[in-house]
């Protein structure tokens, strides 16, 4: 198991990387989203140059909010056309893997074609990030893109599609956490894994591992069963570092004592 961290987009990603290797983190999650981060902004060269120099590698993450299934065709374009822009950076960047979210911002749409419309658009991002060495995972989000059945539904329809769990994600907008059973109908996808903490209801708090509600012996018993064995991304953001490193022991203790 390798455990990683998120660069904060208001931060210098320079910075954020040496912070990391400095931690002992084994790879940066690379989130190209503005203020400081977003893909026509960042110095490539320079992120190339430090990434070499701390000898960690990356994975790549394109900005949660991308309308890819919108209704008015010129913002689902240039959704695209901003997902690509990140593709071609961590190209550059010689990153292997990069997510995407799905988008359920479709009113006055019945489900179906929110669905389709993902599905079009997901196909077209998987055929631009190959060209570009890429592989494209899937990030399953509050509401609808939390059900197992649609997740399964994309990811039959996309077989060079990966799963991407988002732990946290999974404990929003439902009564139980659905990580059990988001791995129960998609573990045989599963390439990667975002771990934060939150109190249920809406809000994706990013909150260290322990401050909010979720289980998470339960969680990394879980993971283990499945003999998920790869990439842990720990996406806390907090002022003070010691929160995010904190996460990063217990994380690792449950891990070793599983």
């Amino acid at each position: 198991m390798l455990l990683g961290a998120m660069n904060h987009p208001q931060r210098d990603v320079c910075a954020e990387i040496a912070a990391f290797r400095a931690h002992g983190f084994d790879y940066i999650d690379l989130t190209l989203e503005p203020p400081c981060a977003r893909a026509a902004i960042v110095d490539v060269a320079a992120v190339r140059q430090t990434l070499r120099d701390a000898d960690l590698p990356a994975v790549g993450h394109t900005p949660w909010y991308l309308p890819i299934a919108s209704a008015i065709e010129e913002l689902r374009a240039a959704a695209l056309r901003e997902a690509i822009a990140c593709f071609d950076v961590f190209a550059r960047l010689g990153v292997e893997r990069v997510n995407v979210h799905p988008d359920r911002r479709v009113p006055m749409h019945d489900w179906e074609v929110i669905l389709r419309r993902n599905l079009e658009s997901l196909g077209y991002l998987i055929d631009e990030a190959s060209r570009r060495g890429l592989q494209l995972m899937l990030e399953n989000i509050p509401g609808e893109f939390n059900r197992s059945a649609d997740l399964r539904r994309i990811l039959d329809a996309l077989p060079e599609l990966g799963f991407h769990l988002d732990v946290a994600h999974a404990h929003l907008l439902t009564p139980t956490n659905l990580t059990d059973d988001l791995l129960a109908a998609c573990s045989h996808r599963l390439v990667h894994v975002h771990v934060s903490d939150n109190r249920g209801g809406e809000a994706d708090l990013h909150l260290p591992l322990g401050a909010g509600l979720i289980d998470w012996r339960q969680i990394v018993n879980s993971l283990r069963r499945i003999g998920y064995d790869g990439t842990v991304t720990l996406e806390v953001f907090t002022s003070d570092r010691d929160y995010l490193l904190m996460s990063r022991d217990k994380f690792r203790r449950l891990w070793e004592s599983a």
